[in-house]
């Protein structure tokens, strides 16, 4: 039983890296104001733009410098969209999910016309675990040596990142002169403006943050945890990034909470495939939408009151005199 305990929470760790990175992103567009569902596709294209790039130079450090430099370029397109022209937050997000589904398929098919997918990854090309130091010397420690060897050992560099960006992005959002300013202009652009503070410079910026972040989450997909870009490997991804937004309530701690549950049940359903139960099989099909599933359920009666920042959606003009 601990066995099977240390595998689930390993899977977990790492089920949970590319939602950590979403949700930390998204943290940081909501916090100024600006609804953020187009997560799902900065993650896919940062996934291709890693793979691609990793492909062709043979580095993995290329494609996430690749990765970052595409979720920025869309962030941006986001920004465009909705805080200089003052377009619906949710259509211009979904505008580029739906473009992120088609050019990434697009792209892959001219390159390389492997049905939409980028060739293997080997060697430099992609991450592979870590092992930390001193796991030969803690191992003979009980229980203390397993976890570490098990679960705090052997994971890319991508994941310890993750783990590194949550007290970071809790100092940057609360802490700093940076973060008062974010969080103002999602509560009251108005009065930031009005003490001389760009509230689009801020929605720019906090959005190239977002576009950071969503690139590391898409470089981890295909260069860490897989080998390869696959189409639409994101798999709703960025939506659940989002519900574990709001699920800690636009708070980085509480939202690393909520992925990584979120990650528990994934890991929990793809543990179950193939299980019988009373001489049953269970269908692969129940199997994978279980996460989804419960995600709803968590949500709907689990999350209590959670209130988002008053001027989030709300476009912006200046008051001119």
């Amino acid at each position: 039983m601990f066995d099977i305990i240390l595998v689930m929470v390993d899977a977990t760790l790492r089920v949970a890296t590319p939602l950590i990175f979403a949700a930390l992103a998204g943290l940081f567009s909501e916090r100024a104001g600006i609804v953020n569902i187009a997560l799902e596709g900065k993650l896919l294209l940062g996934a291709f733009a890693a793979a691609a790039a990793a492909y062709f130079t043979g580095s993995a450090w290329a494609g996430v410098f690749a990765a970052i430099c595409v979720g920025v370029v869309f962030a941006w397109l986001h920004a465009f969209a909705t805080v200089t022209h003052r377009g619906d937050h949710v259509v211009s997000g979904l505008a580029i999910n739906i473009l992120a589904a088609g050019l990434t398929v697009t792209l892959a098919r001219h390159w390389f016309d492997m049905g939409g997918q980028t060739p293997s990854l080997f060697g430099d090309a992609r991450f592979r675990p870590i092992t930390l130091p001193f796991v030969d010397l803690i191992n003979y420690i009980p229980v203390v040596g397993t976890i570490y060897r098990e679960v705090i050992s052997g994971h890319t560099i991508l994941v310890y990142m993750s783990w590194a960006a949550v007290p970071l992005v809790w100092w940057m959002v609360f802490r700093t002169r940076f973060g008062l300013r974010l969080r103002a202009v999602g509560e009251n652009p108005q009065a930031i403006d009005t003490a001389g503070i760009g509230v689009a410079k801020m929605r720019y910026l906090a959005l190239t943050v977002c576009g950071v972040l969503a690139g590391l989450g898409g470089a981890y997909l295909s260069i860490a945890h897989s080998a390869q870009f696959i189409p639409d490997m994101s798999a709703g991804k960025g939506y659940m990034a989002l519900a574990a937004l709001i699920f800690g309530k636009w708070r980085p701690v509480q939202a690393l909470l909520a992925c990584l549950l979120f990650g528990f049940l994934e890991a929990v359903a793809i543990r179950l495939q193939g299980v019988e139960i009373g001489g049953f099989v269970v269908p692969v099909q129940f199997i994978e939408m279980l996460p989804y599933v419960l995600t709803v359920v968590l949500l709907a009666g689990f999350i209590g009151r959670a209130i988002a920042p008053k001027s989030i959606g709300k476009p912006y003009a200046k008051e001119r005199t």
